[in-house]
């Protein structure tokens, strides 16, 4: 993912940071505990295409990248 695209790109839901998870290739929105699918290095920023977060990723995330 370039760093700069990730930089400029907010989550569409609440205009929040997004961060990438290269793992499973999904942008995700703490805050509303989204994952948006990142394919062919395109962000797919639809909410019909999201999945949902477990606290358990939410938390592990957020340990890991001192949010």
């Amino acid at each position: 993912m370039d760093k700069y695209l990730l930089d400029i790109l907010a989550c569409p839901i609440c205009k929040g940071r997004l961060v990438y998870h290269q793992a499973e290739n999904e942008l995700w929105c703490h805050a509303d505990r989204l994952a948006f699918p990142v394919r062919d290095d395109i962000p797919v920023m639809l909410e019909e295409q999201t999945r949902e977060l477990s606290l358990d990723e939410v938390e592990q995330s957020r340990s890991k990248n001192k949010i």
